[in-house]
């Protein structure tokens, strides 16, 4: 199985050449939009590069006469380039992102299209998406965005040949959880794996302790702009949760000092270094190809996160990537967004390139594909990616996505600080309370 480059990957990217050539086009032939079609443009990197530009194709092929251009950048010079088209009111006509925070941001220079009336139209192309899909596409009560590619749940990994070491089971509450850290410190084994020093690793953890203790609502406060939401008591009984995993050595020894981008934390799960690890689910992936056996051999285990004893939080609830998303430029001609709208309502998530995701270890967002799951090599885990996200009542979105930039930015650098224990959970309330809204 091809290797999918998670959302993490290339959000990490650092561009390897300079900015001049990286903005180059670097996309399948067709007519600019001068010439009856319209233009995309979206990220580099194989294997969804692959996948994208196949879609472009098939489309293109089954409409010669209304093109679609695509142009392919690296992530951080696509960041830079979106932003200053959509400034200029030269954005192309369709928008690939991530959704939330990003996305209002968008909404509210307007910038892009409302979905809604169409999307009421067709609800035929709404309803064949994973419901929970959309939240991340939605501002305000209002669609702007078309959910597209893959979900990628946060997933609870854990070795099996460790567990079967100790003699123990996978946890079933928070409170297992905790009854687990010294069974495996005593036997010289570190419970749990942590990329620390990237920072967004440790978000995962109170993505799923907010929930679970609080609900969805408590992060919702946050998203709503609601004054000092980020001390709501469930938020802060989340952060000392945390605090205390910390504090019992629940984590890798050095786990500040381990980045996640040379996967240094999925080897210490494969090697048996580390019992569990909370990740997202491009790391089932990882595990395949680095970790020789552990996979096909059975010995990698998977969950949703446990429930927190007490907690009002729904356990099937999910958090992390919930799809990628397509925007259409308020600036483009009536024509520009007809080809835009058809291309959503035949051209995405078609059969072809739903295989071509499943093909790479990802989960399309669309409905019905049981029977190709299943028929996968790796159908144990798609199907529990699946599951999560189509019983999911809510599927919260990564932070650092569903925030503005500039919030994302303070909570990385205090959730730092909150693992690291040079800071209290109510200092850490207070910081992340000041840039609410910005």
């Amino acid at each position: 199985m091809e290797t999918s480059l998670s959302r993490r990957t290339l959000l990490g990217m650092a561009a390897a050449v300079p900015l001049s050539a990286a903005l180059s086009a670097c996309g399948s032939s067709g007519p600019s939009e001068g010439g009856g079609g319209a233009t995309y443009w979206y990220l580099q990197g194989q294997p969804q590069e692959g996948v994208r530009a196949s879609a472009v194709d098939a489309f293109n092929k089954a409409n010669p006469k209304t093109q679609i251009k695509d142009t392919t950048f690296q992530n951080d010079a696509y960041k830079t380039k979106i932003k200053t088209a959509l400034g200029a009111g030269k954005a192309p006509t369709i928008i690939w992102g991530w959704g939330g925070g990003t996305l209002r941001s968008y909404v509210e220079a307007d910038q892009v299209e409302d979905l809604t009336p169409w999307f009421e139209q067709h609800s035929e192309v709404k309803d064949r998406l994973l419901p929970a899909s959309f939240g991340a596409a939605t501002v305000d009560g209002k669609i702007y965005a078309m959910p597209c590619e893959n979900v990628q749940p946060i997933v609870l990994f854990y070795n099996k040949e460790v567990f079967d070491q100790v003699g123990a089971k996978p946890p079933e509450s928070w409170d297992d959880i905790m009854a687990l850290v010294p069974r495996f410190n005593a036997e010289g084994i570190a419970p749990f794996s942590l990329g620390g020093q990237s920072r967004w690793t440790n978000m995962m953890w109170l993505e799923f302790l907010f929930d679970r203790i609080g609900g969805p609502e408590v992060f919702q406060a946050v998203i709503e702009g609601e004054k000092d939401a980020w001390s709501h008591p469930d938020a802060l009984t989340a952060l000392t949760r945390v605090q205390d995993l910390v504090k019992a050595d629940g984590f890798v020894k050095g786990f500040s000092s381990i980045a996640a981008d040379t996967n240094a934390d999925q080897a210490l799960l494969y090697t048996g270094r580390a019992a569990m690890m909370l990740h997202g689910a491009w790391s089932y992936g990882i595990q395949k190809a680095d970790g020789g056996d552990f996979v096909s051999s059975g010995k990698l285990g998977f969950m949703n996160f446990p429930p927190v004893d007490g907690g009002k939080g729904d356990p099937g609830n999910g958090v992390g990537n919930p799809a990628q998303y397509l925007s259409i430029s308020s600036k483009a001609s009536a024509k520009e967004k007809e080809v835009a709208k058809d291309f959503f309502a035949t051209g995405v998530l078609q059969d072809d390139e739903v295989k071509r995701w499943i093909d790479n270890g990802s989960v399309p967002v669309r409905l019905g594909t049981e029977k190709l799951l299943a028929a996968s090599d790796s159908a144990d885990f798609l199907q529990l990616t699946y599951d999560i996200a189509s019983n999911a009542k809510t599927f919260q979105q990564s932070w650092d996505q569903a925030l503005s930039p500039t919030a994302a930015e303070t909570l990385l650098d205090n959730i730092a600080k909150l693992f690291q224990l040079s800071i209290s959970p109510e200092q850490f309330a207070a910081k992340l309370n000041g840039v609410i809204g910005k």
